[in-house]
């Protein structure tokens, strides 16, 4: 029979006995219990919840308990799950709580605990929508010092508003997806004209991808108040970015070829109810949003800490509690113009950088646009990504009780543009 390990209360912090050999510093132990979609030789995707270093078959686990709700775990993403809303999120993570501490659901649940190594994950859902912001402040003010060094860094409208751009939702892809390098138009400003071809300047950036459940009809908005009932959970996001193509369409309408080929996440995503002792002011907004900008649920952010791994060496370790805007202010002014909110509705935060060089959360800022360009433990030094680069992001946040939540990694190669 294998030790017994502890697991933290998800909201008084106080430990209690599992049956499961789960180290007690395991970053996706019990306090965590991040869902993904996944699939064995010879079967169909379904939802597994991670615990530890083994996937649960959440749906055959809780047909075999004889819970009918868990029927939404046969599907092959999280969207019908998403569909469910708060209520039924809650009562499902409070329901895996139980049978994986109490001995008494042993039976029933460890013949449903698969090996992590051997499991496939898949993109854990269907994204109906993918809109990306620009929620740093000191992201927005290099960018703006970099391409404007003759203006003020901040557009007028920056604090005023979350600024975001709508992207591709069928281009979103798992980790460990391989990137095709984007070819189109690029005009570099000694240039009279622009020509085609592949993007010579391709980027990361580091990100947090919100997952949004629940729905909304249109023309009905979502208040910061009641973002939680539709914020569901965490992925980690690479937003790859072609520097080039997108210098040359952005004015006046913003990305759109540079941005759209290609957008990774996270197989596991990480419940927001994971993330409650990880919970922190936002920075000091000055001037005060408009009043559908504020409320009690829109005062907190984040104490997720990255890092950013290229070719075996890690470039940066961005922290995600400076963002300037919250996930629940972004989820508001989403949807204050009445669009409707969908499950599977996915959301990024924009890079995330900090004021500390080493903390930048994209190679445009961390070479300062190719001037200062980033070595690399091999000798080697990149301004931008070279075809068969790899690029890894990790992450991880304070759990309950002194605990770690692990959000994983979301890891891509670059491979050569096709003819």
């Amino acid at each position: 029979m294998p030790d017994q390990t502890t697991v933290p209360d998800q909201t008084t912090g106080a430990v209690a006995p599992s049956w499961l050999d789960v180290p007690a510093d395991h970053p996706f132990g019990l306090q965590t219990l991040a869902y993904g979609v996944f699939s064995t030789e010879g079967t169909a995707p379904r939802v597994g919840v991670r615990v530890g270093d083994l996937v649960l078959d959440a749906g055959a686990c809780a047909e075999r308990a004889g819970m009918e709700s868990g029927e939404v775990w046969l599907a092959p993403t999280l969207n019908p799950f998403l569909a469910q809303g708060r209520q039924a999120w809650g009562a499902a993570r409070a329901w895996l709580t139980e049978v994986l501490t109490q001995d008494t659901h042993r039976d029933c649940v460890e013949p449903h605990l698969l090996p992590l190594e051997q499991v496939r994950m898949h993109l854990p859902l269907d994204v109906a929508d993918y809109v990306d912001f620009y929620a740093s402040e000191q992201h927005a003010t290099n960018v703006g010092r970099l391409f404007r060094p003759d203006s003020e860094p901040l557009t007028p409208n920056w604090k005023h508003l979350p600024i975001g751009y709508h992207g591709r939702a069928g281009t979103v892809v798992v980790s460990g997806t391989d990137v095709v390098r984007p070819s189109g138009q690029r005009k570099a400003p000694t240039q009279s004209a622009p020509t085609y071809g592949p993007s010579t300047r391709l980027d990361i950036e580091a990100e947090l991808g919100f997952v949004v459940g629940g729905s909304t009809e249109l023309g009905q908005r979502v208040s910061v108040d009641d973002a939680d009932e539709h914020l569901f959970g965490v992925v980690l996001l690479n937003d790859w970015s072609a520097r080039d193509i997108q210098a040359w369409e952005y004015v006046p309408l913003g990305p759109f070829l540079g941005k759209s080929f290609a957008t990774s996440i996270s197989a596991w995503v990480v419940p927001m109810d994971a993330l409650a002792a990880a919970r922190v002011p936002v920075p000091r907004q000055d001037p005060e949003p408009l009043p559908y900008l504020v409320g009690a649920g829109a005062a907190y952010g984040l104490d997720i800490h990255y890092e950013v791994e290229l070719n075996g060496t890690v470039v940066s370790r961005p922290e995600y509690r400076d963002q300037y805007w919250s996930p629940a202010q972004m989820l508001a002014h989403l949807s204050v113009n009445g669009a409707s909110v969908r499950p599977g509705d996915l959301f990024g935060s924009g890079t995330i950088s900090g004021k500390d060089p080493g903390t930048r959360g994209s190679l445009l800022e961390l070479s300062w646009n190719g001037a200062e360009p980033v070595a690399l433990s091999d000798g080697s030094t990149r301004s931008f990504l070279e075809d068969g680069d790899e690029v890894v992001l990790r992450a991880w946040a304070p759990g309950p009780g002194g605990s770690t939540v692990g959000l994983g990694e979301v890891r891509g190669t670059i491979l050569p543009a096709r003819p």
